[in-house]
């Protein structure tokens, strides 16, 4: 057997567990085919359609100034031009860079897969892919991470050193899950409190997280950090969660307590997946209604293809 070819699958199994460094580095290369800012729709067969929710980047206003010849008379401001009996028009100029923010689901909830590769692990691989093209755009990137315990946060900065500090970050996270102790659902709540504080706004913000513990407050949060902010949410989810797989009787557990499920009965099976669709379904519906658009993304594919399929321009 060649070892170094065991050695290699073994690294790529790990991968698929717990995220390396040089895995969400080597995003960098996956995010080019990716043009999430310039995105005019959003098309899912499970989200629906939505316009163009960007406000874009915004314009800073530079100067007041004596109208010229050629000006925009819809620059005009008539206040000042009625005051000082003179034509006035307000000059702006296209702000320069756009800050966003990553939020990145790291609970326990999140350290599960049944295909690929974990919900944490997909969730740190697409923070990642939207950093890497943040930067090639020319715009800000900051982080937040959070697991069941803490939240963690880098500032928004145009680095890629800076970057990388935040993809440590990120993975330092992902590999506490190997010795997590117990859920806290509150916590999804608490981040996007914080949220509320560091992206005051006009910022990009991406949450990234399999909306577990979501309630009433959820949804109310999101919908006021979307009222001055661009915001979309990710919506990261197993193969498993949508469907219930075919295995007779089995055994599951929480760690605590123990169950037994007949997995064929054709009942549980169709309850199990209305559960799923109602979950979603009213995520989508009320977060549709505050023009935040919800991208659902399966561990049991690479997460930049599903992106390319979901936000890529289409002709209208």
């Amino acid at each position: 057997m060649d070892a170094s070819k065991t050695t290699s699958d073994t690294s790529a199994a790990d991968d698929q567990v717990v995220v390396s460094l040089r895995q969400l580095v080597n995003m960098q290369y996956r995010a080019r085919g990716l043009h999430w800012s310039a995105a005019k729709t959003v098309h899912s067969a499970l989200v629906g359609r939505h316009r163009s929710l960007w406000r874009g980047r915004g314009l800073d206003f530079e100067e007041l100034r004596h109208y010229r010849v050629g000006d925009d008379i819809r620059t005009m401001d008539w206040k000042v031009s009625q005051r000082t009996r003179k034509p006035h028009v307000r000059i702006f100029t296209e702000e320069r860079e756009r800050r966003v923010i990553l939020a990145v689901d790291q609970r326990c909830s999140m350290f599960f897969g049944s295909r690929r590769a974990m919900k944490s692990v997909a969730a740190a691989e697409l923070a990642a892919l939207f950093g890497w093209r943040t930067l090639a755009d020319g715009d800000r990137v900051g982080t937040m991470v959070f697991n069941d315990d803490c939240i963690q946060e880098l500032p928004s900065r145009r680095s890629s050193q800076h970057f990388l500090q935040q993809l440590h970050l990120v993975q330092d996270f992902n590999r506490q899950l190997l010795n997590a102790g117990s859920s806290n659902p509150g916590q999804l709540n608490r981040a996007l409190c914080q949220l509320q504080t560091l992206a005051a706004h006009d910022t990009l913000i991406c949450v990234i997280t399999d909306l577990a513990g979501a309630d009433e407050q959820t949804e109310r949060l999101l919908s006021r950090l979307g009222q001055h902010n661009d915001l979309m949410l990710v919506f990261v989810y197993d193969p498993i969660e949508e469907a219930l797989p075919r295995g007779g009787c089995l055994t599951v557990s929480d760690g605590e307590l123990q169950l037994e499920v007949d997995t064929d009965n054709p009942d549980l099976r169709q309850r199990y997946r209305d559960y799923f669709q109602q979950r979603l379904a009213q995520a989508q519906q009320y977060l549709r209604g505050c023009n935040i658009p919800v991208l659902p993304i399966t561990t049991a594919e690479p997460v930049d293809r599903q992106l390319v399929q979901i936000l890529q321009p289409t002709a209208r």
